[in-house]
């Protein structure tokens, strides 16, 4: 038998170096699935039940491996579920490559089952290259760019093949005019700013009295170098969420996260520093970085795009992070500690604060009892990966990060049902470490709950089973329900807001996993304990209260403004707001008050 199109395609995949691909079949794509078949596991398919989730799972791939993420769906409807997916990926500047079916060449407009326009569907989310393949001879140059691009600008790109050239034998471009012949490898260059650039960021630096860095995730893989930087600078440091992983808690200088999730450390970090070093983030929220004018600033980042995006930069470096730094580093003169003190004071504060408001009694679980009472049980090299909602508030703010550990979620896009995909992604890619998922009850019942069934299906083929997903159920899109209140000054709309209540733990136990169900205080520990050492997946869901406010760390005399409006207008749970850890938190804002 001749080697099809299909053929070609795995082969050439496999020449690149990939080895897993996500996905789900159809009859658009069947040729590429027979030849996988063919191919004897030399790419391992992982079947998803939704090709949202294989998008996400290539996105998470990426994320967790640093290589090319592939996702193959069919055409018409399979093309267009990837499409979040890939979105993800394109926003937090990830290699994706989708490969989709269409329908037959000779069957394209005219208006045929499933016929979709892909290019153009696709035109934004894989805009730097999408293309739909015609003959043979062109497949070979469509694969190589459409991974070349998707590797060097850390971006989506997609190949479309119509379904009758997949089973087409294939053919080598001839030595023709007008023919192409492209070749494998792509290897990310070392890229350092020039000298005099270097020098003027470091006259900015030295000059500050009071230098605050905020890490992202373009820093991850640079953790000695921020450290060392840091060290010189007597500098506090800031992480936005997808830089969670950069620092590691335990140092006394590190504030956390920063915005909307973030600490009231990293707050006064911002509002308090003269100098400001960004590396490697997109962070979006310009409100929590320094007032315009008052800090000079550096930024170093890979992507020219991002530089002096969301704050006006004195100093713009393009380069890695790593060997910025490492430039950087002779140039930068020691300073003293007394800045690093002040910082370390209000961090210390801000772990105490977190402790009293996770003990503080709920209805009938508090959820940052939840995430408090897993962070010093989280395994060394452990991956964490949560879900968009109130539970990514817990993730961001209670989870003492350690050297060796790996944790991403979706951060640009923040879609709702990352998380389930996201750690099983995580668990393909490093079967020997443990991987915890956090997600509330609606991202649960959105989609992750399907995704459990792909747990189901492969978890006794990795080489460990330690692999744990939390639910938060409080039968409410929780974070939703509060920047209701918080930021329009509207109660709670239950018509839109509550949610079945779902016995998740159960579902998990009737697909073969196992449940674990916890709806007291007392009982948070010791189930996380069980949780991390079974002998097979886990379901653990937490009972928790939603009038447990997911607020920021600063709030404005607006947002307070709202919620008190949001009251006066009868919210259905005036009652639960009013007690609990939302008293602390209120009785904060008042004139006098404080956590109590």
């Amino acid at each position: 038998m001749s080697m099809t199109v299909g053929d070609f395609i795995v082969q050439r995949l496999h020449a690149w170096g990939v080895r897993r691909i996500f996905g789900y079949p159809g009859d658009g794509i069947n040729g590429v699935f027979g030849a996988l078949n063919r191919a004897k596991q030399s790419l391992e398919f992982i079947q998803t039940r939704h090709e949202e989730m294989a998008a996400f799972m290539a996105s998470a791939h990426a994320k967790f491996t640093g290589q090319l993420g592939v996702c193959i769906a069919t055409s018409g409807p399979g093309a267009s579920h990837l499409v979040t997916g890939l979105y993800d990926a394109r926003l937090d500047h990830q290699p994706v490559l989708a490969i989709t079916g269409q329908q037959a060449r000779s069957a394209i407009g005219g208006h045929y089952q499933q016929e979709i326009d892909v290019v153009s569907l696709f035109k934004d989310v894989a805009g730097d290259f999408v293309h739909q393949a015609s003959t043979p001879a062109q497949v070979r140059h469509l694969l190589d760019r459409a991974i070349r691009i998707a590797l060097a600008n850390r971006t989506v790109t997609a190949l479309i093949l119509p379904n009758d050239l997949q089973q087409m034998p294939y053919e080598e471009p001839p030595r023709l005019h007008g023919t192409i012949h492209s070749g494998l490898g792509f290897k990310a260059p070392k890229t350092i700013p020039h000298a005099d650039d270097l020098r003027q960021a470091a006259d900015v630096l030295n000059a500050g009295k009071k230098v605050a860095i905020l890490v992202g995730a373009g820093a991850l893989g640079a953790t000695d170098e921020v450290i060392a930087v840091a060290d010189r600078l007597g500098a506090g440091a800031a992480k936005a969420l997808l830089g969670k992983a950069v620092l590691p808690d335990d140092l006394p200088w590190v504030t956390g996260s920063i915005g909307m999730l973030g600490t009231n450390p990293s707050w006064k970090l911002m509002t308090g520093c003269d100098t400001l070093l960004m590396i490697g983030s997109g962070f979006p929220y310009s409100e929590f970085l320094p007032e315009e004018g008052q800090a000079k600033a550096v930024q170093i980042d890979i992507n020219p795009n991002m530089l002096s995006l969301h704050y006006p930069m004195n100093v713009n470096l393009v380069g890695d992070a790593a060997e910025t730094l490492k430039s950087l580093l002779p140039l930068l003169e020691q300073k003293k500690d007394h800045w690093r003190r002040e910082i370390g004071k209000e961090i210390e504060e801000w772990w105490d604060t977190l402790d009293e408001r996770a003990q503080a009694e709920a209805n009938p679980i508090n959820p940052q009892r939840v995430t408090w009472e897993l962070s010093p049980r989280l395994p060394e090299g452990c991956i964490l990966t949560s879900d968009s909602g109130s539970c990514a508030n817990w993730y961001a703010r209670d989870l003492k990060m350690r050297r060796g550990m790996s944790a991403s979620l979706s951060g640009g896009l923040a879609s709702m049902g990352a998380c389930v995909p996201y750690a099983i992604a995580a668990k393909f890619a490093h079967p020997d470490r443990s991987v915890i998922g956090l997600v509330g009850d609606g991202a649960m019942q959105m989609n992750n709950m399907a995704e459990l069934i792909t747990v189901a299906k492969y978890w006794q083929k990795w080489s460990t089973p330690h692999f744990v997903i939390g639910v938060f159920n409080n039968e409410d899109l929780n974070q939703v329900t509060w920047e209701q209140r918080v930021m329009e000054g509207d109660p709670k709309f239950d018509a839109s807001q509550r949610i079945p209540n779902v016995p998740y733990h159960r579902f998990a136990e009737l697909i073969g996993l196992k449940g674990i169900y916890v709806d007291r205080a007392d009982q948070v520990g010791a189930a996380w304990d069980e949780a991390l050492k079974a002998d097979r997946p886990v379901v653990i869901e937490f009972k928790t209260d939603p009038e447990v406010p997911p607020l920021p760390p600063h709030i404005t005399f607006a947002q307070m403004q709202h919620l008190t409006e949001a009251l006066v207008k009868g919210d259905p749970h005036e009652g639960g707001i009013i007690t609990g850890t939302a008293r602390q938190l209120l009785g904060a804002l008042m004139p006098g008050g404080g956590d109590k």
